[in-house]
């Protein structure tokens, strides 16, 4: 009987076990929170550890450097950005409900409280961190442009529009798409865009574009 109760107590002592996935989020999150919260210089990497549950050991383990923690955090919103835009959906829409689609999923993603505060912590720190610029313009900035290129290039392959230069017109676009209320926000002059106002947006910028290029 001692037996049996000294077993069930170990078992209920032991920590539950994790693969590196599920640790990674749950990392990711709480470097999210802390960098948004302190910035990226006065990020502690023990106090995201402890957020997260795991040892500073098992941290570093999955992640060697704060900017490949940084790095991750980024990619994970852009992963959840192609998530949200479900390119088989995207693909059976016509020309405008594709575009619209395409421009509102964008605009959620940069207008969004978490990226508006990344967006303020890149331009803050990185004359001295030039790392986190690079990280962020490579991943979220070419990242997206590179989905939104391949889509308008998709659309002229199939004789829908007439562009001279897809890459050229993606960054336009989403300039015309985000760049007044994202810089707006981010100065802290108004408010993130909600949901309702993005979309209105989408369908504007998407008229006004699609009559410039529409074939």
């Amino acid at each position: 009987m001692v037996e049996i109760q000294l077993i069930e107590k170990r078992s209920r002592g032991r920590p539950q076990i994790r693969c590196d996935d599920d640790t990674k989020s749950v990392i990711i999150e709480a470097a999210d929170a802390q960098f948004r919260e302190n910035g990226y210089a006065a990020a502690s990497i023990s106090a995201i550890a402890q957020t997260a549950g795991v040892s500073t050991k098992t941290l570093y383990r999955l992640f060697p450097t704060k900017a490949d923690l940084f790095s991750s955090i980024i990619s994970d919103r852009i992963d959840r950005f192609f998530l949200a835009l479900d390119q088989s959906t995207l693909a059976t829409m016509d020309l405008r409900q594709g575009l619209e689609r395409l421009l509102t999923t964008y605009g959620m993603l940069t207008m969004s409280d978490d990226t508006v505060d990344m967006t303020r912590l890149v331009i803050a720190e990185s004359d001295r961190f030039p790392e986190i610029a690079t990280s962020f313009y490579e991943t979220a900035i070419v990242g997206s442009n590179a989905v939104m290129e391949k889509w308008l290039t998709r659309q002229a392959e199939r004789g829908l529009i007439k562009l001279e230069d897809p890459h050229m017109a993606s960054g336009m676009l989403r300039g015309m798409m985000i760049m007044e209320p994202q810089r707006a926000a981010i100065l802290r002059q108004r408010k993130p865009a909600g949901i309702e106002e993005i979309a209105q947006r989408a369908r504007i910028c998407a008229d006004i574009f699609l009559k410039g290029c529409e074939v």
